[in-house]
């Protein structure tokens, strides 16, 4: 890496494109080389071996604020863990090493290595529990959709700034048993439902590709870490989001309060939760309807990226071809 003398935003620029991918690339890569082994703990901590590699090379001051576990938890990217060459400028960073582990380890579609990078401060430091969502992509007016207004009102006013009928709509759902409620109301409107087992960034992520994907709406209750780093990529394209923690314990409240939550209840929307120059790179890991997942072919090594960032609502799509296949994984 060659060494340059400009601006932080530059340096942030330069470092948020290229070279964000590659750490994506890298943990996607080594998890993509145990699909289908059943092995869900040993492909997510290839996964999370490569990515700190990886981010230890960046010319940043790195903090995890979303990370794979708890404070001091050394074999994974814990939570307050520092990463980069301390030589650069001050960063968040929100990491799932391997989102979809079980897909991954059942070769399953939708697994995909994905972070976030943002300017110090700016993304929420969300504890690892569950955050209620709701979410739509770009190009409708603010407001459209309420965190706290009936499935059936969000739905209606959905479809009507989408100039569609209500049964036009597809809603994308996490496919678990807390959500039968939420799913009959939406049956009985005569939604479309996508159900997904695992998946929670990609879930929400869906939403700002409406046209790729066909989802219009993510609604339920999924990881608060996935929330932010979806949040991150909505941001990018202008779509909406809105999250509030489930905090359903004494034990939950005092460790979001140790982390900075002083509002329990707070309904957060999308600057809340990721408000400064933020860029989110995914990888594919497994096909999926967002990316395309590892291939391998010989000696060369195909990977499908996107990245987004906030700043320029710019969205990039990066088809890579890896070649000296062992200093890909050594390097």
């Amino acid at each position: 890496m060659t060494d340059l003398v400009v601006t932080e935003d530059k340096i942030i620029e330069r470092i948020l494109t290229m070279e964000l991918v590659r750490v994506t690339e890298r943990a996607a890569v080594a998890s993509a080389k145990l699909r289908g082994r059943g092995n869900e703990k040993a492909a997510d901590q290839a996964a999370v071996d490569a990515m700190r590699r990886e981010l230890n090379k960046l010319p940043i001051d790195g903090t995890i604020v979303i990370g794979e576990g708890e404070r001091d938890e050394a074999p994974m990217l814990y939570i307050g863990e520092k990463v980069g060459t301390k030589k650069g400028p001050k960063v968040d960073i929100a990491v799932d090493p391997l989102e979809g582990t079980t897909l991954c380890a059942k070769d399953m579609p939708g697994s995909i290595a994905v972070m976030a990078m943002a300017q110090a401060g700016t993304l929420l430091y969300a504890p690892d529990v569950y955050m209620d969502k709701i979410a739509i992509g770009p190009g409708y007016p603010k407001g459209i959709v309420d965190l706290d207004a009936p499935v059936e009102d969000n739905i209606h006013a959905l479809a009507r700034a989408k100039g569609v009928k209500a049964n036009e709509i597809t809603a994308l759902v996490m496919d678990r048993p807390r959500h039968a409620d939420l799913i009959a109301k939406l049956r009985a409107l005569g939604c479309s439902i996508r159900l997904i087992t695992d998946g929670d960034v990609v879930g929400v992520i869906q939403c700002a590709e409406t046209a790729k994907t066909g989802i219009d709406i993510y609604l339920g209750i999924g990881g608060a870490p996935e929330g932010v780093l979806a949040a991150g990529a909505l941001r990018c394209v202008g779509g909406q989001m809105q999250g509030r923690l489930i905090l359903d314990t004494p034990e939950k409240v005092a460790r979001a309060a140790t982390m900075g939550v002083k509002e329990p209840k707070k309904k957060y929307d999308l600057l809340d939760l990721a408000s400064g120059d933020t860029v989110v790179a995914a990888t594919g890991v497994t096909d999926g309807a967002l990316l395309k997942g590892v291939k391998f072919s010989g000696d060369i090594i195909e990977t499908e990226t996107i990245v987004y960032r906030s700043l320029t609502g710019t969205v990039r799509r990066i088809l890579g071809e890896h070649r000296e296949l062992t200093k890909f994984h050594l390097d």
